[in-house]
Formats: structure tokens, C-alpha cells, sequence
């Protein structure tokens, strides 16, 4: 993983202390500046509408529309839902990877390499599809399962690696709570936490939950690109005197080093903030083949209809 540079900065109103990763104030909640030379601000707001995917699923997209089609390295982000017999069967992917974060029950996901597993609520799989993949991901248990799921775009000199995974279980996952704040950290660093999972495009994947009257204010890579999803609640960002936003909005991040949230409500509210290195390549997809020319997505059908260049298991491969 390529090292990012953060500072925690706590702030009294005498003297500044700086620790990794993360900037929290302890003041008043009359105090809303930020600690940043160039604080981030929101640049762009996107409501998920929900749609269907898959067989009868029903996803809440957000980047990987007309509204905002990609942004650089990320490709696409669905808040999905799901109840069985609906999900998502044997279907190909190459070029990218996918991190499935799951947020209220359980999916279980088969692929043509014979890796079979489960991720539950909390949990995360961190799939890097490479040259090829072919797999299901469906519901593991009755009632409603709900997750995210990220597509994170690999550099041309990456995309015809083999196949990868990474799964962390709930309980594994790095976390810090201080006045207030909480966060889960599934990539990159916070609160002076580092989350051990490989980011073959540099990332950072941070999941916060603030109570009522908390603030953060958390560093971020001036060169990345980076955005909000809402969960759940709603919450002030980049700018104290902006309006609130509530859940299921992307927030897209305009330059600086880094993010200030307030939660000036009465209930918690919970989102993820997730930043990447930019690729700064071509970028043509294909639904699930993202490569860099026309004719690498005309070999991608080829390889994926003739069974070959990766897809070799295709051939007689069906999930069960």
C-alpha cells in the first residue's frame, strides 16, 4: 500500500497535539473551524435512486450513472437490497476490483476457481477480478440483506493479474471511538488505526458513525480524488454553514487535505469516506469489463465467449 501522510490534529484552545490520521476538536459546539489549510468541500451532490440489478435485486447507484459516471479510480458504488430468491448469479468481470461491505445480513459468494465463502454483517471481501472471474453473489439468509458494494479501477499494467482475494471478518476490522466519533477502517489509516488490507490502487475506505453534537475532521491525500455516501442520518460536510445531507447522497470532494463533518442533529449519523489515487488512464467499460481500449474489450469477449485468456473455467462451470 502506498503511504499516505496524515495528521491527527487535537485541537484545545491552548495548544495542538498532532497524532495520525485523524483531526478532532474538543471545544465547544459553537466552534466549526476545520484545522485544514484547504479544507474539502462539497463539489457535487448525487441522490442513488434505486434501480434493478442483478436477478430482482434492487441497487441505489450512485457513482456509475449519467449524473457521475465514474471518478477516477472508482468506477461504480451500489447501495443494494436484497431478499431472496433475488440476487446476483454466474456473471463475468475483469479488469477492476470489487469490495462488498456488508452492512445488515449475510451473502454468499461462489466462483469458478472453487472458492466458496460467506460475508456477514460487518464483514468485508475484497476481490481483485484481474483477468478474469466468474462468480454469483447471493443471499445466504431469509429477509433483507443490505450492503455496499465498490468497483475500484486497476492500472493497465494490472489488469491481467490473476484473480485475488482479501476477506476481513467484522470482528478484525480496526476501529477508534473518541468524543464521540467512531470509525471502521477497511482501508488506509485513522484515529492512529491502520486497516492491514492490500490496496493495489491506492485507497482508503473509512466507515463513521458521529453521535449528536460531534465533529470530525480527517486528512486525506491532496493528490487523490475522494466522496461521501450517506447511510444513514444526515450530516453537515465540508462547510459549517452548508445544509445538511441526508442518507443515500453521494458527495463528491473538491480539492484540498481534508474533510470536516458535523452532526448538528438529534440522531447518529453514518457514512463512508472513500479516496483513491487517480489512474489518470483511459478508461472503457463495457458492463462488467473495464480496459483501456476498444480493442482490449473486443479480446475480453473473445477470451470470455471462447473460454480462454482467464475464462478457461468458464466452460463447464455453474454456481450452485
Amino acid at each position: 500500500m502506498r503511504a499516505v501522510n496524515y495528521g491527527l490534529l487535537l485541537l484545545n484552545q491552548y495548544q495542538p497535539i498532532r497524532v495520525s490520521g485523524f483531526v478532532r476538536r474538543i471545544m465547544s459546539g459553537s466552534d466549526y473551524s476545520s484545522g485544514f489549510d484547504q479544507p474539502r468541500l462539497v463539489v457535487k451532490k448525487v441522490l442513488a435512486k434505486p434501480q434493478r440489478e442483478g436477478d430482482g435485486a434492487v441497487v441505489r447507484r450512485s457513482i456509475g450513472r449519467s449524473e457521475l459516471k465514474n471518478l477516477d479510480p472508482f468506477l461504480m458504488l451500489d447501495e443494494f437490497s436484497v431478499s431472496p430468491p433475488a440476487g446476483f448469479p454466474d456473471h463475468p468481470h475483469r479488469g477492476f476490483e470489487t469490495v462488498t461491505y456488508m452492512l445488515q445480513g449475510a451473502f454468499t459468494h461462489q466462483d469458478f476457481a472453487g472458492h466458496k465463502g460467506t460475508i456477514r454483517t460487518g464483514d468485508v471481501q475484497w476481490m481483485t477480478a484481474g483477468r478474469g472471474i466468474i462468480h454469483s453473489e447471493m443471499p445466504a439468509d431469509e429477509g433483507t440483506q443490505k450492503g455496499l458494494q465498490l468497483w475500484i479501477n486497476l492500472a493497465s499494467k494490472d489488469k491481467m493479474i490473476e484473480p485475488k482475494y482479501q476477506e476481513l471478518l467484522s470482528e478484525d476490522i480496526k476501529r477508534a471511538e473518541k468524543d464521540g466519533v467512531e470509525v471502521r477502517v477497511i482501508a488506509g489509516e485513522s484515529m492512529g488505526v491502520r486497516s492491514p488490507v492490500y490496496t493495489r490502487t491506492p485507497t482508503m475506505y473509512l466507515d463513521f458513525t458521529l453521535k449528536p453534537r460531534a465533529q470530525m475532521h480527517q486528512s486525506i491525500s491532496e493528490s487523490w480524488n475522494s466522496f461521501v455516501y450517506v447511510i444513514e442520518g444526515e450530516g453537515v460536510f465540508g462547510s459549517a454553514s452548508s445544509s445538511p445531507v441526508t442518507a443515500h447522497h453521494v458527495l463528491v470532494l473538491g480539492p484540498g487535505d481534508g474533510l470536516s463533518v458535523w452532526n448538528k442533529s438529534s440522531k447518529p449519523v453514518r457514512f463512508v469516506l472513500i479516496g483513491g489515487q487517480p489512474l489518470n488512464e483511459p478508461v472503457v467499460q463495457y458492463g462488467p469489463f473495464v480496459m483501456n481500449t476498444q480493442k482490449e474489450i473486443d479480446q475480453t469477449f473473445e477470451d470470455y465467449h471462447h473460454c480462454k485468456n482467464g475464462f478457461e473455467m468458464a466452460k463447464f462451470w455453474r454456481s450452485q
